[in-house]
């Protein structure tokens, strides 16, 4: 947890008056609703790379222990968005960031916050698995808490319990020592996200997780996602509409940077609001 020193609490909270409820169904199959803690709330969120303004404005509420998926066609600000959630956006030259983001209450941007705190508890893993080649299996895991200076013999601990919760444990204790890249794609990509739990987050962002595997290995790392809820609050970008179907439980449709419709995923899917957002998950246009 970032110390409160480190990030200020603030009073201003962004408030949805559709957030709090969410519609559910209940196992009579009857629309139940169900009251969702909000891990973070992003307000009046606006991005640019140089001159060129990619998010306009973003107002909305991530649950916390669900699973939001972020959808919308190639360009239209989804990447952009999630990196600012943890504050990788502004280490690309001439980016630029405006609006709040409060995790938990707490702005990240505020300026006596340390960004890499920010990225210890809302960790990323990208659309190609990207492990580094020269290391170990275990290394890999633990590169993350090397960074900060980890040592201690609690290390072999927080590998193995983050293999675990990755889903990969059982496919690799026996491989500990032997270079990452001798695993397939599927389990390079359970990997980078063990790396992200050892660092203990409260927040995954994924970015197109599952975009360089097969069908099996989707398959699994879903299955993961829908497990890894129970402890974390993800987020996850996918171009994939059924895959947003399967694993989120809201879903956010982003059109040229601006957020067109946010609501429950079986809503959105079934019943959306906006026309263009009925265009685009019937694949009319994207």
């Amino acid at each position: 947890m970032v110390e409160q020193r480190e990030i200020r609490s603030s009073e201003e909270r962004v408030t949805h008056s559709d957030f709090a409820l969410v519609m559910t169904k209940s196992h009579s199959g009857v629309a139940a609703e169900e009251e969702l803690e909000e891990k973070i709330a992003v307000s009046r969120l606006e991005a640019w790379y140089g001159s060129n303004k990619v998010l306009n404005g973003l107002t909305l509420g991530i649950a916390k222990n669900r699973v939001t998926g972020i959808i919308g066609p190639s360009g239209c600000g989804k990447s952009t968005f999630i990196r600012c959630l943890n504050r990788m956006h502004e280490n690309v030259p001439g980016a630029g960031v405006k609006g709040k983001v409060l995790l938990d209450g707490a702005d990240i941007y505020d300026p006596g916050v340390n960004p890499v705190r920010v990225r210890r508890r809302v960790g990323m893993v990208f659309q190609r698995a990207n492990p580094f080649p020269t290391m170990s299996v275990r290394d890999n895991v633990l590169a993350g808490l090397r960074l900060q200076g980890a040592r201690d013999a609690s290390t072999d601990e927080i590998m193995e319990r983050a293999l675990k919760r990755a889903a990969l444990w059982g496919e690799v204790k026996d491989r500990l020592r032997d270079p990452a890249t001798g695993l397939s794609g599927g389990q390079q990509q359970r990997l980078c996200i063990a790396r992200a739990l050892a660092l203990e987050p409260d927040v995954i962002l994924m970015d197109e997780p599952c975009s360089a595997l097969d069908p099996s290995a989707t398959y699994r790392i879903e299955e993961l996602i829908y497990e890894l809820k129970e402890n974390y609050t993800v987020v996850i970008v996918t171009h994939n509409m059924q895959q947003a179907a399967r694993v989120a439980d809201r879903t956010a449709f982003l059109l040229s940077g601006e957020l067109i419709e946010y609501d429950a995923t079986d809503k959105m899917f079934t019943q959306p609001a906006d026309s263009r957002t009925e265009d685009y998950v019937r694949g009319r246009f994207g």
